[in-house]
């Protein structure tokens, strides 16, 4: 597998044409890479609604009267299952980090060649682009390949299918539940979109910054590079709170819907219409729902700004070899 992503790699140097859309150039890093990534995916969601309903077979059971030879068959069959999912998740998450870590150095290498057939033309401007992208903007837009497909998947497939078994168990529980998502999912492209155009503004000024790192011309560039710094210095502090304000929200959404089954929950063990253990259960599903449904919002962020990203990245591979103009911001 080594040998053949290096010869990818020798060819590409021959044709350093970077894909129009974000999803060619995930597609370009190999298709039958991500299939196994979706499978592995599948399975890990397969397996880990399992454990919920064990979860709630040993309290119903412990409460019951049942053997204890019986209990800890069920407990053996929890921790089998809990080292199942770990042990998937594990050759997942390595999997993935290896396409990363290949989409990235694809990237670098296409640039630094660009970079060097260009070598005689190369403006000042180029060089501090070129310098940007191989040193920080090709590694958050090559490590987003290996979860762009199998991230989705296995988190929307946990989503459903731990809300599909909530809704098995309790349909009027599952609507508290269910009813913790709608407004994240109205806040979530909103706030997102803003910090779209945060992010757009800090890479173009960290562009600027190394092309003045590279041409010390103009007498003005002290000045200008302070500026920039400070614009960065804002930027970064606008993008912190749009996304903190967003996490403050999801969290106080996801406290709500504990106090929603609590209080329905509780009403319906006191009047005989459940038991306990689906009460156990519904918490240990909102519980085990919020970890997927967190990693979906941030593969949603991930997604709008890695577009951004390489589309920045895509269109300063030719490497502009026009005169530097040393005084944008």
């Amino acid at each position: 597998m080594q040998q053949e992503t290096e010869a990818d790699v020798r060819s590409d140097k021959a044709d350093a044409t970077m894909p129009r859309k974000l999803s060619g150039f995930i597609s370009r890093m190999g298709r039958g890479h991500q299939a196994l990534l979706v499978l592995l995916s599948v399975l890990l969601f397969a397996v880990g609604i399992l454990p919920l309903e064990v979860q709630r077979r040993i309290v119903n059971d412990a409460t019951q009267g049942a053997s204890l030879n019986a209990i800890l068959a069920l407990v053996a069959a929890y921790l089998a299952l809990v080292l199942s999912e770990g042990g998937i998740k594990l050759v997942l998450n390595v999997y993935r980090g290896w396409i990363g870590e290949v989409a990235i150095r694809w990237l670098r290498m296409v640039v630094i060649d660009a970079g060097e057939r260009h070598a005689e033309g190369l403006t000042t401007v180029a060089e501090g682009i070129e310098m940007s992208i191989v040193l920080a903007e090709a590694e958050p837009v090559g490590g987003f390949v290996g979860t762009s497909i199998t991230e989705p998947v296995l988190q929307a497939g946990v989503l459903l299918a731990v809300g599909s078994y909530m809704i098995y168990l309790q349909p009027l529980l599952a609507l508290a539940v269910i009813a913790v998502f709608v407004p994240q999912a109205i806040l979530v492209p909103v706030l997102q979109g803003l910090i779209n155009q945060r992010v757009k503004t800090k890479i173009t000024v960290m562009r600027h910054l190394s092309e003045e790192m590279v041409d010390h011309s103009s007498p003005k560039s002290p000045k200008h590079q302070a500026a920039r710094v400070q614009r960065l210095f804002s930027t970064n502090m606008s993008i912190y709170k749009l996304k903190y304000s967003l996490n403050f929200l999801m969290n106080l959404m996801f406290q709500l819907g504990y106090a929603g089954i609590f209080a329905l929950g509780g009403y319906y063990v006191i009047t005989g219409k459940i038991e306990i253990g689906t009460v156990v259960a519904f918490i240990a599903g909102l519980n085990k729902v919020s970890d997927p449904w967190g990693a979906l919002v941030d593969w949603y962020r991930d997604l709008r700004v890695t577009q951004v990203k390489y589309e920045l990245i895509r269109d300063a591979s030719a490497l502009d070899q026009r005169p530097s103009s040393g005084g944008a911001n």
